[in-house]
């Protein structure tokens, strides 16, 4: 897939947290199309956490956290057709072609969404990409008083990046989706984090 060069105006929504910074029509509908075809044909599993399965299903490439063993663990290498995608997300969080070590490509099915959280420590700036339906991100931090909550809707073909506060002390969920949605999340390491060696 031949991808364009990206825009040079970001969208950073007011009111939401610091170091969250969101680009629409990250992808033209044709681009859309053909990813669609290529994530609706992958080998997702349902999501493992502690022993239990989530409502949504995923495929990693590069790492994966396992949430049952704990760590990192070494994934199949990015598909060739996922590769200018990642470069793409690159050049917005304006890190290195390549810097992206994870990318986890989920599929919400209606009524799957995710609960409150923080991504893994070892991660650093994330990326996420939407395709088919629009996503309601919530995010909250907790104050003295209790929680400052605040949302965005994500578009189809939008991009977001995660980065600063809103990557480290906020937390974010999504509510479960009506209609059959994807994503692909590509996440940097931390710099401090070595990853296990090969084999390990």
């Amino acid at each position: 897939m031949s991808i364009a060069q990206p825009s040079l105006f970001d969208a950073a929504p007011p009111g939401l947290p610091e170091g969250f910074v969101y680009r629409p029509e990250f992808l033209s509908p044709d681009e859309e199309g053909e990813l669609v075809g290529r994530l609706a044909a992958l080998p997702f599993q349902a999501f493992q956490f502690h022993g239990f399965e989530g409502n949504r299903r995923v495929v990693s490439f590069g790492w994966r956290y396992d949430f049952n063993e704990g760590g990192l663990k070494r994934a199949e290498p990015f598909p060739d057709w996922l590769r200018p995608l990642a470069a793409r997300a690159a050049a917005f969080a304006g890190v290195a072609p390549g810097a992206f070590a994870h990318a986890l490509l989920t599929e919400y099915a209606p009524g799957a969404g995710i609960g409150w959280h923080r991504d893994r420590p070892q991660f650093e700036d994330v990326v996420g990409v939407s395709f088919l339906s629009p996503c309601r991100l919530r995010f909250r931090l907790k104050e003295e008083a209790g929680w400052k909550r605040c949302a965005f809707t994500a578009e189809p073909r939008s991009a977001y990046l995660l980065r600063g506060p809103a990557r480290r002390e906020w937390q974010h969920s999504i509510p479960p989706l009506q209609t059959l949605r994807y994503s692909v999340t590509f996440r940097t390491f931390r710099p401090d984090v070595r990853p296990p060696a090969e084999g390990a």
